[in-house]
């Protein structure tokens, strides 16, 4: 079976992502401690990880990243309030470029086929989520690592995303819902990290109104 390398959060499109890749692939999942306020998400990253068998799951600390944002996005500035509709406060510089960096070297030395992480169609607003991004970096690590490619030493990778299959958060949510059952309510969405979800950052917002587009009754615990 072929393998992927899912960059798992614990939130509800990462987990999604996997459970609609696991009956093709071979998971590995790959979560990342980037001084971001909302750790909470590590803990659900886990949990999941081996509900979903995946064959091998790292946590990467790059806590050294909180230093280099410094002040400028709410996700880990704590002392920034967290904006209940969009703002781009809400962008960590390049974040998912530097995931997709870290998980690609990861995949180039499994074998692995893809890389994917949870972008989809209403991530609009963030320029590392959408598909021409997700392109571009692909072909500069395959670029990256052509000479291995060519000698058949390392598989080319195709950097994947339900951004690029068409599928919006609400389609995940379907597809989730199917296989996880009550367990989807158990992932983590939320910007801060308390014990619930607080119910009113844009992350929660956007979790709400896609459970609503989903037709599933939505029995997350909010604040």
């Amino acid at each position: 079976m072929k393998k992927a390398v899912v960059i798992f959060s614990g939130g509800i499109d990462s987990v999604c992502t996997a459970v609609h890749l696991k009956p093709n692939f071979q998971l590995y999942g790959i979560t990342f401690s980037y001084g971001q306020r909302a750790d909470q998400e590590i803990k659900i990253a886990k949990k999941f990880s081996k509900s979903l068998g995946f064959k091998e799951h790292k946590i990467v600390n790059i806590g050294f990243m909180r230093d280099l944002y410094g002040k400028t996005n709410v996700l880990t500035d704590s002392k920034r309030k967290i904006p209940q509709k969009f703002e781009y406060s809400i962008v960590v510089p390049i974040r998912n470029a530097v995931f997709l960096s870290i998980s690609s070297a990861w995949a180039y030395t499994l074998g692995a086929s893809i890389v994917a992480y949870g972008a989809h169609k209403g991530d609009t607003n963030y320029p590392d989520c959408r598909p021409s991004f997700a392109k571009k970096i692909e072909s500069a690590f395959n670029e990256g690592e052509i000479d291995g490619i060519k000698k058949k030493i390392r598989k080319p990778l195709e950097i994947w995303s339900p951004y690029r299959a068409g599928l919006s958060k609400s389609d995940l949510i379907k597809i989730g819902q199917k296989n996880l059952g009550l367990d989807i309510f158990k992932t983590w969405s939320c910007y801060e990290s308390k014990k619930f979800h607080c119910g009113k950052c844009e992350s929660c917002n956007n979790r709400k109104v896609a459970f609503s587009t989903a037709g599933v009754t939505d029995q997350t615990r909010y604040l």
